[in-house]
C-alpha cells in the first residue's frame, strides 16, 4: 500500500499509474477504522483496480471543539488493517493539504430542506462541512465511484443530493450498516463508551426493529411516540426518532411506501451521541 499525504504527491502517483488504473474506488474515513470501513474497501476492491481510502478528520463537520478533541485517532493501528484489506492508496493529510489557503475551498450548498430535519435539527452547519470536505477530496482524487456507509444515511443523501446539483463525474455507492453481534451499528465513537453504556447500546437497534411490529397497529407518529419514550430509559437521551421518505426525509403519513421509508435516530449515550437507521423494506 502507498501512503501520500501531500496532494501533489497523491496526484502524481495516481498519473503515472494511468491506463493501469481501470477504476478507481475512493473511501473517505475519518481514521478510527473498524470493520464497517473495512466492508466498504472491500466492496470497492470487487470492482475497481484501485482503491483510494482517505483519513482526514475534518474539522469543519464538527460543531463542538470538543468533540474534535475528543475524536479518536489510531493511524498506525489504521494502517495495519488497511494493509490487510489489500487497500491500493492510503491519503493522509494534514488540514493545511485539505484547505490550503491559497484554494478556494469554502462552498454553501442548496440542499433542497435535506440538511434542516434530524441531524440538521442539532448540528447547524454540519452538513455543509461535510459536503465541503467530501466535494474538495473528490476534486483531489477524482475516482470513478465514491463508497460511503448506510449508517450515516441523512449524509449519503445529500452527498448524492450535491453530486446531482453539481453534476459531479462520480458514481455514489451505498454500503450496508455492519454491527456488533448485539446490534449496535459498528461506529468510531462506540470507543468511547463507558462499559455501562456499552451495554445499554444495543437498545437502540432494538427499538429501531420494534417499528416493524408497531406499524401494524400504529400510526406512524404514534410509533414515533412510542419510540421516544422506549429509549428515555436511565443512562440514555434519545433526540430524535423520525420515520421519513428516503428520498426528501420529510415525515411519512402512513405505510403504504415501505421501499421508500427509512427510521433514523440519534441517542445520546452518557456524552458519546450514536445514530442508527433501518430501511423498512429490509
Amino acid at each position: 500500500m502507498y501512503l501520500f499525504k501531500k496532494v501533489s504527491d497523491l496526484q502524481h502517483y495516481l498519473k503515472l499509474a494511468g491506463s493501469g488504473v481501470q477504476n478507481l474506488g475512493f473511501v473517505p474515513t475519518m481514521g478510527a477504522l473498524h470493520e464497517g470501513h473495512l466492508s466498504l474497501i472491500r466492496l470497492s476492491k470487487t470492482i475497481n483496480s484501485h482503491t483510494v481510502c482517505s483519513i482526514f478528520v475534518n474539522p469543519t463537520q464538527f460543531n463542538e471543539k470538543g468533540d474534535l478533541a475528543l475524536y479518536p485517532r489510531t493511524p498506525g493501528k489504521d494502517i495495519e488493517l488497511l494493509e490487510k484489506v489489500g487497500c491500493e492508496v492510503l491519503f493522509l493529510p494534514e488540514v493545511e493539504e485539505v484547505y490550503p489557503p491559497e484554494v478556494q475551498t469554502k462552498l454553501e450548498f442548496d440542499f433542497k430542506g435535506l440538511d434542516k430535519v434530524m441531524e440538521g435539527t442539532f448540528r447547524p452547519g454540519h452538513f455543509n462541512g461535510v459536503a465541503q470536505v467530501v466535494k474538495r477530496l473528490l476534486d483531489i482524487v477524482q475516482p470513478d465511484r465514491l463508497y460511503m456507509g448506510q449508517k450515516d444515511f441523512q449524509q449519503f443523501t445529500i452527498i448524492e443530493q450535491m453530486i446531482r446539483q453539481l453534476h459531479l463525474p462520480v458514481e455514489l455507492v451505498m454500503g450496508e450498516t455492519l454491527r456488533e453481534a448485539d446490534g449496535l451499528a459498528l461506529s468510531s465513537r462506540n470507543l468511547r463508551l463507558s462499559p455501562e453504556h456499552r451495554q445499554l447500546a444495543p437498545k437502540i437497534y432494538e427499538t429501531l426493529k420494534e417499528v416493524l411490529e408497531w406499524r401494524k397497529k400504529y400510526t406512524p407518529v404514534e410509533v414515533q411516540k412510542n419510540a421516544m419514550q422506549a429509549l428515555d430509559i436511565p443512562g440514555f437521551k434519545p433526540e430524535y426518532f423520525e420515520i421519513v421518505n428516503r428520498n426528501n426525509l420529510l415525515p411519512i403519513q402512513g405505510w403504504e411506501n415501505l421501499d421508500q421509508a427509512v427510521v433514523c435516530t440519534a441517542v445520546w449515550a452518557g456524552n458519546v451521541r450514536l445514530i442508527d437507521n433501518l430501511l423498512l423494506n429490509q
